[in-house]
């Protein structure tokens, strides 16, 4: 892929990012209320589980492959070289609570990339992995940090709420995004309500949302299906009204005997106009489109069982602040994550038999 971009990409520098003098006191109140949900499921279960995300559909093990002959403005960071990565790739659903499928809202792809060299954010100097944190949908669901916290106080209210009243509601969710889908559009608030089409999570596109320092440059990355396997269950509806765990079941199915191939791309800032750091909105892809840095590999294997779940589930975190500095997310949003995220991971840590630690290598592979 030698060659020259058709576009030209801005320069990370310290100043993309505006820092609001009230972020400490926001960044503390989303961290209480995110942990206000993993007390009320840790009351009703004894075990203690993950504030969002909660509910996993597939624990994998994973290689990541480094394309060679990469644009010197994409060959930055862990993807300089034509490196091949041990990987572990966990698949989600958004909510803090352990919901029957038919309750449809978001998906999460995290992706640890194990062994990587460079210079480590703060508060990760003993871990020698790199997290990515993922959903599908290329637009994050709140303008805001404030705006933000307003949402998850909405979602902290839910949780635990009847498991049939979730169900109803996410049925009119579903309705209305499918009639504004119809019209060429989509509603990130809806999806995040329960409104996301009940669809195969194995053909869906997986986006930071939220753009992360590409080294000398600045990047929102996606992952999206390459293999044609997973290409042909894009969009391929599921019937969740009688299995709770469907998704996870076909996860499994699929993992019996396939492998799954992904393109991992990188989207390079060109303006901070028209790209704003501090902004949540998609990028324009016609300014600068998604470019494939890597591939990521996941044979076939047991994609979930109860000892994956204890490892990856229990055992580990991932954090968008695990990583190096190569990579280090920016903006407000970003920014505002880092502590909910360390307390999550603590009360998890201090609450369960299984501790939460960085692996050095991948446990399952």
């Amino acid at each position: 892929m030698t060659g020259h971009l058709a576009f030209t990409p801005l320069r990370y520098h310290p100043d993309v990012e505006q820092v609001e003098p009230d972020e400490p006191q926001t960044a503390r109140d989303l961290a209480e209320t995110m942990l206000s949900i993993a007390h009320k499921t840790y009351a009703d279960s004894g075990h203690a589980i993950r504030c969002v995300h909660a509910k996993s559909h597939g624990l994998l093990a994973a290689r990541i492959q480094t394309l060679p002959d990469l644009p010197p403005e994409l060959a930055q960071g862990i993807f300089a070289k034509p490196l091949t990565y041990d990987a572990v790739v966990r698949l989600s659903t958004t909510p803090g609570d352990l919901l029957h499928d038919s309750v449809s809202t978001p998906r999460g792809m995290a992706l640890k990339v194990l062994d990587v060299q460079g210079a480590r954010l703060p508060d990760s100097e003993e871990s020698t992995s790199h997290d990515f944190v993922m959903v599908n949908d290329r637009t994050f669901n709140s303008p805001t940090g404030k705006a933000f916290l307003r949402s998850l106080k909405m979602l902290a209210m839910t949780t635990e709420r009847l498991e049939g009243t979730k169900e109803g509601v996410s049925k009119i969710f579903k309705g209305l995004e499918s009639v504004i889908e119809t019209v060429g559009g989509e509603s990130a608030t809806l999806k995040s309500l329960g409104g996301n089409p009940q669809t195969h999570i194995l053909g869906d596109s997986f986006f930071t949302q939220l753009p992360l320092r590409h080294g000398d440059y600045i990047a929102k990355l996606a992952i999206v299906p390459a293999s044609e396997n997973l290409r042909a269950l894009s969009g391929t509806r599921l019937d969740t009204g009688a299995d709770p765990d469907i998704i996870r079941h076909e996860v499994q199915r699929f993992f019996a005997e396939e492998t799954a191939v992904w393109h991992m791309q990188a989207q390079l800032c060109t303006d901070l106009d028209d790209m704003p750091v501090e902004g949540v909105d998609a990028w324009d892809e016609d300014k600068s489109p998604f470019i494939t840095i890597a591939h990521i590999v996941a044979e076939p294997q047991p994609a979930w069982n109860e000892d994956r779940v204890q490892t990856v589930d229990d055992g580990m975190k991932f954090s968008p602040w695990n990583g190096v500095v190569a990579h280090r997310p920016l903006g407000s949003i970003m920014r505002l994550r880092k502590l909910t995220y360390e307390k999550s991971a603590a009360f998890r840590s201090q609450r369960n038999t299984t501790a939460v630690t960085e692996p050095a290598r991948c446990p399952f592979a």
